[in-house]
């Protein structure tokens, strides 16, 4: 089907998200994507756990930054929580997006903290 009629049915948006390589990739485990830039290396010292998450904490920041540094919904976490907390590598995949309400009962959502 062409672009031209994809873009009629669907509009512009949906027919470009209809033909990306992305929309139609298999969702990647954290963990996974990051063994595969440096092994599991990339997060673990010796490539075993820590036994506390702090080494794993400390490589996450190294890439990533520190929870300050990050947007309005890291801020508040900055010396609560470690980044593992929330962004389970070995359960979470790539661009998924952890739930507020999973610690917070009142209602926030990471939209509502943005706004």
């Amino acid at each position: 089907m062409s672009n031209k009629i994809l873009s009629a049915l669907f509009g512009a948006g949906l027919a470009a998200l209809a033909l990306s390589p992305a929309a139609m990739a298999e969702p990647q485990e954290l963990a996974e994507m990051h063994a595969e830039m440096e092994g599991c290396e990339a997060c673990h010292a010796d490539g075993e756990p820590s036994a506390d998450g702090a080494h794993e904490f400390e490589q996450c920041q190294s890439c990533h930054g520190t929870m300050e540094e990050m947007d309005d919904v890291h801020k508040p976490h900055e010396g609560n929580l470690m980044c593992a907390d929330c962004h389970a590598p070995h359960d979470s995949n790539v661009g998924d997006r952890p739930a507020c309400d999973s610690c917070h009962d009142d209602g926030r959502t990471a939209e509502s903290v943005l706004k």
